[in-house]
């Protein structure tokens, strides 16, 4: 398949291009060449030396994550950049990034897989992001507490050993859950607004603390990493669906 073919599937299928002005991040393809062809694709969360080296090692042609090189452009390839982005040319890797619209897409997503993991039925959009969402909201089949949500969520998502934090400020029935990967608790307030009694999410900020409290939400930190596993996951299945090889590099931070 050529490369520009692979980037035109994941633009039209993630719809990349309705995230142009709300993301930072310079989603699609971020490095390679005008012409290749792909056989190999390898998956992983962050574009990182570690990450970069093992899909050299495994062969690939295109790299693809989450978390790309390219955030709101830059003026120097030195240090941290220049290792990154020096391995992918030497190699002819070529590397494609998608954030804000795998964190929401509402099959591929991250979020997605967090409300699989927790089977959630009704589901709608959540977390705006100017007329776009990079969330998820839905009804728990059976009603969690508190302890209960910290479960499922340890036993289902590689924490690196972490284990879940939750900020148990909310109903002891919990039914009514939004789902915001990575570094989602700046949708607080939104949560608040529409009568969510859990928000899950990846990391946590000093303030959501007194936030939650003060909406009587629960908030599950079950890690920014463990979170985000499930889209590039998910991009690689839609890769086999297309005949192409495909391999996973799993470099989990316990952040």
């Amino acid at each position: 398949m050529d490369l520009s073919e692979f980037c035109d599937r994941f633009d039209e299928r993630l719809r990349v291009e309705d995230y142009a002005d709300v993301d930072a991040a310079a989603n699609g393809l971020q490095v390679g060449p005008d012409v290749t062809t792909v056989e190999r694709a390898v998956f992983a969360v962050d574009a990182a030396v570690g990450t970069i080296e093992e899909a050299v090692e495994a062969g690939g042609d295109v790299l693809v994550t989450h978390h790309g090189v390219s955030w709101g452009g830059f003026d120097r390839v030195t240090g941290r950049k220049y290792d990154r982005i020096a391995p992918l040319v030497e190699n002819d890797l070529a590397l494609y990034a998608v954030h804000l619209p795998l964190d929401g897409h509402v099959e591929l997503g991250n979020a997605a897989g967090v409300a699989d993991v927790l089977d959630l039925t009704d589901r709608e959009r959540f977390a705006e992001v100017g007329a776009e969402h990079v969330g998820l909201r839905g009804r728990a089949s059976e009603p969690f507490t508190a302890d209960a949500l910290r479960e499922r969520l340890g036993d289902a998502l590689d924490t690196g050993g972490r284990d879940v934090q939750v900020l148990d400020f909310g109903p002891d029935r919990i039914e009514d859950v939004a789902v915001v990967t990575g570094s989602g608790t700046d949708w607080l307030d939104e949560a608040g607004g529409k009568g969510v009694d859990a928000l899950v999410t990846g990391e946590g900020k000093q303030k959501a603390y007194h936030r939650a409290r003060e909406a009587g939400i629960t908030v599950a930190l079950a890690g920014h990493y463990a979170t985000e596993t499930f889209g590039v996951r998910s991009l690689r299945s839609v890769a086999e669906e297309w005949g192409l090889e495909t391999a996973y590099v799993d470099h989990p931070t316990g952040l």
